[in-house]
């Protein structure tokens, strides 16, 4: 080999890598987490492909319900330690509670037996399809609050009731995508979109009605925090499969918000450059 050829193969770049982004970290109440899938505990058809889903999954929070044990008869000890050896953040919520009373008394158990004040407050005011009493999400939520708990309210995607619950000191909203377990996805995106925009530095997560990877995706790529999902992967043919997928459709949505989405036209416009074209082809 000539000195020539010596030198043009030492300047031979090496293949490119794909770019490594920073490590971004998503804030609960001063909790610092990297995965932007919180997961539910219901639903699966054993706890351990439960078990599995989650792990899948990549989330570190989970949610789950004190109205699934009975503390005084010391129930379902099997399925909290599973809980508990997954090493997890605990989401207490408050499913199934109709009226303020009952949702503070819960609150206040969970609390004593998970250890933690963060709670997700819900309150069914309709049985039909499950939407959120807002009058007594409000109230519950300022009682709670002063109790000292960091509430994480599930809510409509009513811009009103989202400003006055961040009004009372919410850093984090939880608005519906459509109602819970419908598989819907997102109904109003303008909606979804307002509350987004209106409340730049509140922790938004999409709660109740993502049915498919393509709509956690959607509501990353709006500038949504994160997504709480478990009916979509527990009622899946493989939950561990799907809980994957999941995964890799926030990331994906999380990515392309981050590196801008092209805005959208009423006109189409070429994207095969005009040059070297047939004069008769360019614009005059």
């Amino acid at each position: 080999m000539s000195d020539t050829q010596k030198q043009d193969t030492q300047k031979i770049s090496p293949p490119l890598t794909a770019i490594k982004q920073p490590k971004e970290t998503l804030t609960i109440y001063g909790t610092e987490l990297e995965s932007r899938l919180f997961i539910g505990s219901a639903l699966y058809p054993s706890p351990q492909i439960m078990k599995e889903a989650i792990q899948a999954s990549g989330a570190q929070v989970v949610t789950l319900s004190l109205s699934r044990q009975n503390p005084q008869a010391n129930g379902g000890q099997d399925f909290w330690q599973l809980i508990q050896s997954l090493g997890l953040h605990l989401l207490p919520n408050t499913a199934g509670c109709h009226t303020h009373n009952e949702a503070v008394n819960m609150a206040k158990m969970s609390r004593e037996l998970f250890q933690t004040d963060w709670i997700k407050l819900e309150l069914v005011g309709d049985d039909y399809n499950l939407q959120p009493d807002p009058i007594a999400l409000v109230k519950t939520t300022e009682t709670l609050i002063k109790e000292g708990f960091k509430v994480l309210p599930y809510c409509t995607d009513d811009l009103v009731i989202a400003r006055h619950l961040v009004d009372l000191g919410c850093e984090v909203l939880m608005p519906w995508g459509s109602p819970i377990g419908t598989g819907k996805g997102i109904l109003n995106p303008y909606a979804l979109q307002s509350i987004r925009d209106r409340f730049p530095n509140t922790t938004i997560i999409v709660d109740s009605g993502i049915g498919k990877p393509s709509h956690a995706t959607q509501a990353l790529e709006m500038g949504v925090d994160a997504i709480l999902l478990n009916t979509a992967v527990a009622h899946a043919n493989h939950p561990v499969q799907m809980a994957t997928a999941f995964a890799q459709s926030i990331q994906a949505g999380r990515n392309a918000y981050q590196a801008g989405l092209m805005t959208e036209r009423n006109t189409a416009s070429p994207s095969t450059p005009t040059i070297d074209s047939p004069f008769w082809h360019q614009a005059g």
